[in-house]
């Protein structure tokens, strides 16, 4: 179940749900996802598999380690955009869970840079 799972690991499964989401309506796919939904997707696995800060992530948006490339920042905010508002109708679990991990999550951590 999602609520036992690690902080990113619950992440990963709620970007997916988010991404699979807004290419379902704005691609037209019913099965599967579209090639720039998939790299997308892989793309957010990879970065939050590698996040610096661990378990111990803050929210992306706080963060003072900006490890997207700005174009695929982009696709991810017109993704959230998107899908953010529409996950209490289609997953409401997961709504619940983000808007928890979010009030959770660590303030913004300090890097090495700053000591």
């Amino acid at each position: 179940m999602i609520v036992f799972r690690k902080r990113r690991e619950r992440e990963r499964i709620i970007v997916s749900a988010m991404i699979s989401m807004y290419c379902t309506a704005h691609h037209g796919r019913n099965t599967g996802l579209c090639n720039d939904c998939s790299n997308l997707d892989n793309y957010a696995a990879t970065r939050l598999q590698r996040c610096i800060f661990g378990d111990q992530k803050p929210v992306c948006k706080e963060c003072p380690v900006h490890c997207y490339l700005p174009a695929m920042r982009e696709k991810m905010r017109a993704v959230m955009r998107w899908a953010g508002p529409k996950m209490i109708y289609r997953h409401p679990l997961y709504a619940f869970i983000h808007v928890i991990d979010n009030a959770l999550a660590p303030g913004k951590p300090v890097t090495p840079n700053e000591i």
